[in-house]
Parts: C-alpha cells; structure tokens; sequence
C-alpha cells in the first residue's frame, strides 16, 4: 500500500510519545490543545480514550501511542491533544508533547526498514534528524476499520 510523501517544502509537526518521534503533516492538523479528561465511550477498544467536545462537534480522543503498539498512555497535565483530520472525521490524538515543525526538504525521508506486518500500515516513511529517527505517520489508518460513529 502506498501512501503520498509529502514533497520538498510541505512542513511536519513533530510529536513526542514516550522516548519516540513521530511527524505528521502540518495539512492535517486543524489545532493543539492541553489535556483535558476525555468523557469515556462504552465498549471503545482500548486506544479510544473517549470522546471530547470541539466547539460543539463531539470528537473521538485516540491515545496514539496504544494505537502504534507502544503501550497505554497515561494522560497527565503535560499531555497535548492533536485535533487532526482523518478523511471525512476529525479525532484527537492524545501525545506526550509536541516538539518541533520539520520542512521536508529533497531527500530527507526514506522508505521505513520492510520488517512487514502493521507497522507499515501506519508509516510512510523516516526521516534523520539532529534528534534521531523520526517516523512520518500515515493517520488514515489510526482510525479502526470499524469507524466510531458519533452523533455530532
């Protein structure tokens, strides 16, 4: 499955989840906020938090880092929610802080190593910085298949 990497110039928002970096497109983020307790949905699997209100708009809160297979998070004061836009839903993805905007620049991301399985569902791509490894999420397939529905 291939996904578009973005081009030379695009810019990136760089998350922190535990000791590990990821970046997804700038594109794609329509806010940053503090956390705030999400109000829990019965029977969600264990990476949906719950859910928030935007202004009025009833959101999923995904906690990112269970969903890329690193462990639940234990959400705190410190802890930023991304409000992104994935196809047609907006979500938010909670994160243990948000570091840095990257501008893509020509050669700067690589294929991930082919270890198969999931993973590669979920990047498109890493990239090498003065910081370390950092993976380019694809958040098309950060929501399950089976999408939440809420009434909005």
């Amino acid at each position: 499955m291939s996904h578009s990497i973005p081009q030379p110039g695009a810019e990136l928002i760089s998350v922190r989840i535990g000791a590990q970096a990821y970046a997804i497109d700038i594109m794609a983020v329509r806010e940053i906020r503090g956390w705030t307790a999400a109000t829990p949905l019965p029977h969600a699997p264990p990476h949906v938090l719950g859910m928030m209100n935007l202004r009025g708009a009833i959101l999923p809160v995904i906690d990112l880092g269970s969903r890329l297979g690193l462990g639940p998070a234990e959400p705190n004061s410190s802890s930023v929610v991304v409000v992104a836009q994935i196809g047609e839903a907006q979500v938010g993805l909670v994160v243990d802080a948000v570091s840095d905007i990257l501008t893509v620049t020509q050669g700067l991301i690589q294929s991930p190593p082919d270890v198969g399985g999931e993973i590669l569902n979920y990047v498109n791509g890493v990239m090498t910085t003065d910081t370390g490894i950092v993976s380019l999420l694809c958040l098309d397939n950060v929501l399950p298949a089976e999408p939440i529905v809420l009434a909005a």
